[in-house]
């Protein structure tokens, strides 16, 4: 790794360590990885969510280490939105917050902007929610497919299910 590489990654986690202060309330601690029942409740949620408004998308549901345990594409839906919405899941769980933080983070502009250095498999956009059950992680949904707020309403509609 370079070192221009190296410092853009400290930096990029360096800013979310900064940023983990500004948001008002303490993530939930990891719990038991999410198990594939519960999986398939927190699914079934979100995908009638998505039919009752007749939006085509993709649903992905990670683990709380970030593990793919299911992963379900609509119809006509792009495939581009599989990668997003896995993402948007990872994203969540690793971060133990919902991914509009990061988004809303950035919106503001200025040292937040150091937010888009985010590597891996993490998104910044919103349509991505911590699963939480019994007051801890277990795993986090993902979205992707029709609009950002759209994407949200789906993933904890999900996320919900479980709670």
């Amino acid at each position: 790794m370079t070192a221009k590489k190296l410092f853009a990654v400290l930096l990029s986690f360096a800013s979310l360590f900064v940023a983990s202060f500004t948001w008002a309330q303490a993530p939930a601690p990891y719990g038991m990885p999410i198990t594939l029942d519960q999986a398939k409740k927190a699914m079934a949620a979100a995908e009638a969510e998505a039919k009752k408004n007749n939006w085509n998308v993709v649903i992905a549901i990670v683990d709380s280490g970030g593990n793919m345990v299911m992963l379900e594409r609509f119809d006509n839906t792009q495939f581009g939105s599989v990668k997003v919405a896995t993402e948007k899941a990872h994203g969540s769980a690793a971060f133990r917050r919902p991914t509009k933080a990061f988004q809303d983070l950035i919106a503001q502009g200025g040292v937040h902007l150091r937010l888009l250095n985010i590597t891996g498999d993490a998104s910044v956009f919103e349509g991505g929610v911590p699963i939480i059950a019994d007051g801890k992680i277990i795993g986090g949904i993902g979205v992707s497919g029709v609009t950002p707020q759209q994407d949200a309403q789906i993933a904890q509609a999900g996320a919900d299910a479980l709670k």
